[in-house]
């Protein structure tokens, strides 16, 4: 059970991962990056964010490097949420299987 405080940092920070990345995936041809979720623990120190990689078949190799590079994405999340939190979280990137999983159920059932 979440509290409204956890509900609303979570909101905020998957508004502005997906803005850092929609800017880094610019220069990227035909791969869009979006932030599905965002769960943050009660104590506020640990972020887990899922991401919805397009095209599926390089999610892993795409989440892998964002966590190479957490601790630049966490200094630019720093920069733009500096008023709203005292601390920023660590991050965590997990690659969001859901719409793999619900074309795989749809191909299944026909």
């Amino acid at each position: 059970m979440e509290t409204t405080r956890q509900n609303k940092i979570s909101r905020l920070l998957q508004k502005e991962l997906s803005d850092i990345f929609q800017k880094q995936t610019q220069s990227m041809r035909g791969v869009l990056i979006s932030v599905s979720a965002v769960r943050i623990s009660p104590d506020l120190s640990v972020a887990r964010a899922y991401l919805s990689v397009f095209p599926s078949d390089r999610a892993e190799e795409i989440v892998s490097n964002v966590n190479a590079n957490a601790r630049s994405v966490r200094f630019e999340l720093g920069s733009r949420v500096r008023h709203q939190l005292r601390i920023i979280p660590q991050l965590k990137f997990f690659a969001d299987d859901t719409l793999d999983y619900l074309d795989r159920i749809d191909q299944l059932l026909k």
